[in-house]
């Protein structure tokens, strides 16, 4: 089990780092809901593929450490809502990856064919970006709503179990519920301001979250070299 611990614990930091990096990497100037300045934004970068692979990477390792641990409490008194988490955490990578295919590949070569186009074809092609966006938003949408409540199953589950810091779960929970929000107001408004507003902060929280998790992995498989556990 040792292991398991310090491989999910060095997916936990490798996972936020990557996450980290592909948002750091990701076009910022323009206004989200500004669809024609956000469309010419992401025409100019050239790295927009590479960083929306990044934090698919990253989702994944993360969505590792999740699965992980599922096992460590599997044998626990929370081991139902354990399950439940590790069920919400794979359909949520799913989701992801479903969400970076839109977003990340297919907008990016709707937004490209727009700007190398010219009157008349500009407009109809402006539409089909469009449309792709609308898909992204509702990909995003669930995408949040099923990583907020994964984590507040999570985060009840190491309460129950009282093997691991209850702060540890209180703050799964505390990350879990606005991005649970956030996929709503997503649903609602779209890339608004207000969605921003509370996705960020919660998406700050649940990387707090894994990272503390990875620490504590990372603690208890050192204590098992400690007394010669395997």
């Amino acid at each position: 089990m040792k292991h398991t611990l310090r491989t999910a614990s060095v997916a936990a930091f490798a996972g936020t780092l990557l996450l980290f990096a592909g948002t750091f990497l990701h076009p910022t100037g323009a206004d989200p809901s500004d669809t024609v300045a956000a469309f010419a934004e992401y025409a100019n970068d050239p790295l927009w593929v590479f960083s929306h692979l990044l934090q698919l990477l990253g989702v994944a390792l993360i969505v590792c450490v999740m699965i992980s641990l599922t096992r460590l409490l599997a044998n626990g008194t929370a081991s139902g809502l354990a399950w439940v988490g590790a069920g919400g955490a794979i359909v949520g990578l799913g989701v992801a990856a479903a969400t970076q295919a839109v977003d990340g590949i297919a907008l990016k070569m709707m937004v490209d064919a727009w700007a190398a186009s010219s009157e008349p074809d500009k407009a109809a092609i402006f539409h089909g970006a469009y449309a792709v966006r609308q898909i992204e938003v509702g990909l995003a949408s669930i995408m949040s709503l099923l990583f907020g409540l994964t984590m507040c199953v999570y985060g009840l589950a190491v309460i129950a179990d009282q093997r691991l810091p209850k702060w540890l779960g209180w703050l799964g929970v505390t990350a879990g519920i606005p991005t649970a929000i956030a996929g709503v107001v997503f649903a609602y408004t779209g890339f608004s301001a207000l969605a921003m507003v509370i996705s960020m902060p919660a998406n700050l929280l649940l990387l707090i979250w894994i990272v503390a998790l990875g620490s504590i992995f990372w603690r208890h498989a050192s204590q098992q070299d400690s007394t010669g556990q395997s």
